[in-house]
């Protein structure tokens, strides 16, 4: 199934980022973000970096390398570091039009369903890229950028089920995958369940070192994690410890572990 929705969910959040961006001022450039080490400017250039390198990717180095996505990220970002504000601007200004066209190429066939490896963080089918890149945008604009979580004070348009929906379901779909051994933190299975827009209930398994997500609550299952569906990105992500968003039924005890160990990138 191809990811139409974060495809839509996508668009509206480049619109809103751009809506947001072009705004700050110099001092908001330079505040601390909700995402830990990163200035409001490197943020920004963390996304505009990104739509570059799916636009016009950089040559492959001459030794290959094998590092985590998430330093992988930190090196484009930090080769930004002598770049003005008005560059990483520019810079995403003239790249995320052309990454989302890139993106909305890969929702048709033959690419749709060809498997993209995602450095540390598994294989998906290129098609939800688009859901991804909606969970990036959502969570760092949402949560990271703008108030409450992050340092700027704008408006922009509720998070309703079109935006959210698709960055949950990409928490979803990568969990069972970016944490190796993920499956050794839980004993039996548990349930998820989310509110609000986006949200949904999921039973999450253990199947030996790994976990097995599936829709709906299904029988066996020890205990409830509950909690907002918005919340999920941010303490599902590490920003925040679980238990400042979450309500915790039956066995706490197998349930904090695992909730303690699940961190999605």
């Amino acid at each position: 199934m191809v990811s139409k929705e974060g495809l839509a969910a996508l668009k509206l959040a480049v619109a809103e980022v751009k809506s947001v961006i072009t705004t700050l001022s110099d001092e908001e450039w330079s505040r601390p973000s909700g995402c830990q080490g990163w200035s409001v400017r490197d943020l920004v250039a963390h996304m505009s970096s990104n739509y570059k390198e799916t636009v016009d990717p950089s040559p492959p180095p001459a030794e290959p390398i094998n590092l985590p996505a998430e330093r992988m990220m930190d090196m484009l970002v930090d080769a930004r570091d002598g770049w003005s504000n008005q560059q990483i601007l520019d810079e995403y200004l003239a790249f995320c039009d052309q990454a989302v066209a890139v993106i909305e190429s890969m929702q048709e066939e033959p690419l749709a369903s060809t498997p993209i490896p995602l450095a540390d963080l598994g294989t998906y089918p290129m098609h939800s890229l688009a859901d991804a890149y909606a969970f990036d945008h959502y969570c760092h604009l949402r949560i990271d950028l703008l108030a409450p979580e992050g340092p700027i004070e704008r408006t922009v348009a509720d998070a309703d089920a079109q935006r959210l929906g698709p960055a949950i379901g990409w928490m979803i779909t990568g969990m069972p995958q970016m944490q190796q051994g993920l499956g050794r933190t839980l004993s039996a299975p548990i349930t998820l369940t989310l509110t609000g827009p986006g949200g949904g209930s999921w039973t999450i398994s253990p199947a030996g070192d790994d976990i097995v997500v599936t829709p709906g609550k299904t029988g066996g299952a020890v205990a409830d994690a509950s909690s907002n569906g918005h919340a999920f990105i941010n303490w599902g992500t590490k920003r925040s410890d679980w238990r400042e968003h979450c309500k915790v039924t039956g066995d706490e005890g197998i349930a904090s572990r695992f909730l303690d160990a699940l961190n999605i990138i």
